[in-house]
């Protein structure tokens, strides 16, 4: 299991990194062209892209959390009892990031709905806007505090 646990962390730990530049891209992509007037063709595959990957990272989570981490749900809860880095993990980053996950799912399918109403492009930057800023402030960052025993990179 620890073979495994190892090889999916990572994963979930570099796919991040591929994360947070699709949806900056997408965001930065949706708002030029709202201001520019392009209309909103109903399929974007920036938009499109940004959306999988953000699907992908929470699968990679949720095994981890639901079945090989040792601060997830299947950790031995007298072992992990109020540590830091459990509490965050069961209480902030998994509820946060489930939340920002359902906003860019709202935010692209109601996108898709408003094609023909041209406002795809401001529903694509205001949801995965909010989401962006929802995961970067659920990121484990090596300076949070309590944090820095675990050694993400």
């Amino acid at each position: 299991m620890g073979v495994l646990y190892t090889a999916i962390q990572h994963s979930h730990s570099g796919l991040r990194w591929i994360v947070l530049v699709l949806l900056i891209a997408a965001v930065l992509r949706a708002v030029s062209r709202r201001r520019s007037g392009v209309v909103y063709p109903g399929k974007d595959r920036l938009a499109l892209f940004a959306f999988i990957s953000v699907h992908i990272q929470l699968l990679l989570g949720l095994l981890l959390y639901l079945w090989l981490s040792p601060y997830g749900i299947a950790a031995d809860p007298i072992e992990t009892a109020g540590t830091s880095v459990a509490n965050y993990y069961n209480y902030v980053h998994w509820i946060v990031m489930l939340l920002a996950v359902t906003i860019i799912t709202v935010g692209y399918i109601k996108a898709k709905k408003q094609a023909e109403l041209n406002k795809g492009w401001k529903t694509i930057a205001v949801h995965y806007g909010i989401g962006l800023v929802m995961i970067l402030l659920a990121v484990p960052w090596p300076f949070y505090p309590g944090l820095e025993s675990v050694g993400w990179s």
